[in-house]
């Protein structure tokens, strides 16, 4: 239903204000399932995590991944992490496209001078912390959130260190409204994500690739040139598996089969992403070829 991307620089309340945006979404009107997906949920403590390139790229894999195969309509997807690329927001807003569902960031605005102390008083209480340099690496490659980009929008803002983080503050409630509220094309106040060619996976190869369809197509060729090779004047091509033949009424060269063939399975690949899902047994890919070919050579002898 929903992808919320945590935002913030390090130790700004990003983990305490996907719990509180959690909580009032389940305890909404609408009673939202919520999964809340972390650095964590992988048992790597954070410095190792962000003790590197490799190991922070990796990390990014890892929960991009998850995210890949958690969003769901039924289920609001919070993502608290750091996210402070902003070409990794793009990526998981690229997610929310192809599934064509609600997006929106949750930005945890602190000072660095006030993260930098709670980092301090984590690591006086015993609790995880990051170490000095990892912080102010994390810091300074922190890339803020603006409102005109489209992966960071729309933006809600929290100021933790003024207001804190609770509930009922007037940023959580708006959240929480956008995520539940049910879409209304004049007010269009809620944005649904709708799937573009660019993030949309082809249903066609869903079921099968185009590859067997391509493996088809040349079956059926290979079986028209077999045919005329076999000399005489040939009306019809016939192909067995209650298949209907391929009516010619003059002799075919295979650069004229490879094009035809070539444009039919282009354009089955276009009517995979814009209209109904092609059949893609064998048998069926065969037939529609076929069809093609007689379309085709019906006009050319017309």
């Amino acid at each position: 239903m929903a992808l919320v991307v945590i935002c913030g620089q390090p130790c700004s309340g990003k983990s305490k204000a996907a719990a509180t945006l959690s909580e009032a979404l389940k305890e909404s009107e609408t009673k939202q399932n919520v999964r809340i997906i972390d650095e964590d949920s992988f048992h790597l403590d954070r410095n190792q995590n962000y003790a590197n390139m490799p190991a922070e790229k990796n990390l990014r894999g890892k929960l991009r991944s998850d995210v890949d195969r958690s969003v769901s309509r039924g289920d609001i997807v919070i993502v608290d992490s750091l996210n402070s690329i902003k070409g990794y927001r793009y990526e998981l807003w690229c997610i929310a496209r192809a599934a064509g569902i609600r997006y929106c960031v949750l930005f945890c605005d602190v000072d660095e001078t006030r993260c930098r102390e709670w980092n301090m008083e984590r690591g006086d209480r015993g609790e995880a912390s990051y170490d000095d340099g990892v912080f102010e690496d994390l810091v300074r490659r922190f890339e803020r959130p603006e409102r005109r980009n489209r992966w960071d929008s729309p933006l809600f803002e929290l100021y933790p260190s003024r207001d804190g983080i609770e509930k009922s503050s007037p940023v959580v409630s708006e959240a929480v409204t956008y995520l539940t509220k049910t879409v209304d094309s004049k007010t269009q106040d809620v944005r649904i994500l709708q799937p573009s060619i660019a993030t949309q996976t082809a249903r066609f190869s869903e079921a099968n690739s185009l590859y067997e369809l391509d493996r088809a197509t040349q079956e059926v060729i290979n079986a028209v040139v077999e045919q005329q090779a076999l000399g005489g004047a040939i009306s019809r091509v016939t192909l067995g598996n209650d298949l209907p033949p391929i009516e010619i009424c003059r002799p075919v060269g295979l650069p004229e089969l490879g094009r035809l063939r070539r444009t039919f399975v282009k354009l089955m690949g276009q009517s995979s992403l814009s209209g109904p899902p092609v059949p893609t047994d064998a048998n069926s890919g065969k037939r529609r070829f076929v069809d093609y070919l007689n379309r085709e050579f019906g006009g050319n002898n017309a």
